[in-house]
């Protein structure tokens, strides 16, 4: 069913009520949620908004809100039921995909479909697809339960090697490990830091690569379609930076629109996917896949005609995707809080804005997250410029003069 053409069906009508094109129940309302929420709300859709918290990001924006577990199997078929939706759209990996799977199986619609759900959840499972089903070239890697099986990880791929957990996000428990005696610490922080409930991990070879990149790919009813190459730079496996475009050979980056391809087909269904590839002099690397939008595609809010959260919403609704221009360089830089808090205020908006009365376009986002916690991320500030290099100051820049001040 994940392929269905069909549009939603419209709301009942009461008098004085909206007819809706759509009713969407997103599952993970974080601040890709609530980009995506602004952008289907234009287009006449009903959304209810659901987290393990409460004021998430994308619940300020959405008609209604849930809070609950999205690994809490009962809770999630009951929010299903009772809100009887249209489209299903994971926004985060941590999902009981079991139950997505049945409810596609009853004819529901998942976002791009309950199998990308299930195996993008775990790293390893999207790996072997890629690697073992579909050929791609990727890194060397072994999966480990135990330090002794990391050890014996370490020992296939080489060091230095890289440790993360199967299923975590934005980076979480993610190691870089240079020599025998680090195991272990990066064994412990890859456990500590793991979402759901599989203790395992995925030891990778490193990759001495050039640049690593995003690329957006659309998969519509119309077909598969790319934006521009994205560039970013990770700290502790989360991004900071991400600039659009990258430069890239025309055979390289065929390359990649290609394993691409093959990928999203395979998953099935409508929407966007971030692939992620790392990119050396002379060839192209798998890394990894999410099927929805992209933390580092932040930056297309500024740099393209249509967000990716715009043809997010337009492949899932069916609607047309027209030729994606890009405006110019441009860049994003992160926002980060350093401490944990519940009360704090966010100050520098007018001086980070200020730049923008230059030659380059300068935007912040402000998330609302209603608490902070060390690295987390609160905000992105945008910019454009001449060039990559001058977009990617005037955003760090930016991005400095946003400040969060703690309340004691």
């Amino acid at each position: 069913m994940s392929g269905a053409t069909r549009l939603a069906r419209p709301a009942k009508q009461t008098k004085g009520m909206p007819v809706f094109t759509a009713r969407i129940l997103l599952l993970g309302s974080g601040e890709l949620g609530k980009e995506f929420v602004i952008s289907v709300k234009r287009y006449g859709c009903h959304v209810v908004a659901c987290d393990s918290y409460a004021n998430a990001p994308a619940m300020q924006v959405a008609d209604e809100s849930e809070v609950f577990s999205m690994l809490d199997a009962d809770a999630l078929k009951a929010a299903i039921e009772k809100h009887r939706p249209d489209f299903i759209v994971p926004e985060i990996e941590a999902i009981r995909t079991e139950v997505l799977q049945d409810f596609e199986d009853k004819g529901f619609i998942v976002v791009p479909s309950a199998l990308a759900a299930s195996l993008t959840m775990n790293r390893d499972r999207i790996r072997e697809l890629a690697a073992a089903e579909l050929g791609l070239r990727t890194s060397k890697y072994r999966y480990a339960e135990s330090l002794e099986e990391v050890r014996a990880g370490a020992e296939h791929t080489g060091l230095p090697c890289v440790i993360k957990p199967v299923m975590s996000s934005s980076g979480k428990g993610q190691s870089t490990v240079r020599t025998a005696d680090e195991l272990e610490q990066a064994w412990n922080d890859a456990v500590a830091n793991m979402r759901g409930d599989r203790k395992k991990v995925i030891v990778e070879e490193f990759i001495a690569f050039e640049y690593e990149i995003t690329l957006l790919t659309i998969r519509s009813r119309e077909g598969v379609s790319f934006c521009e190459p994205i560039g970013h730079r990770q700290e502790r496996g989360d991004y900071q930076e991400s600039w659009q475009p990258t430069p890239m050979t025309e055979t390289l980056l065929n390359d990649a629109k290609e394993m691409a391809r093959k990928v999203v087909d395979n998953l099935g269904g409508y929407g966007i996917f971030g692939v992620e590839f790392f990119v050396t002099k002379n060839e192209v690397i798998f890394s990894e896949l999410s099927p929805r939008p992209h933390d580092t595609g932040l930056v297309t809010l500024l740099s393209q005609n249509l967000s990716e959260f715009d043809l997010h919403a337009r492949a899932v609704l069916g609607l047309p995707i027209p030729h994606i221009r890009l405006n110019g360089p441009t860049a994003s830089a992160v926002i980060l809080a350093d401490r944990e808090a519940e009360r704090f205020s966010i100050d520098g908006l007018k001086e980070a804005l200020a730049l923008g009365s230059g030659e380059g376009d300068v935007e912040v986002r402000i998330f609302g997250k209603p608490t902070t916690r060390k690295h987390r991320r609160m905000g992105v500030a945008l910019a454009a410029g001449g060039t990559v290099e001058e977009a990617r100051e005037q955003a760090r820049q930016a991005a400095g003069r946003i400040r969060i001040a703690y309340e004691d």
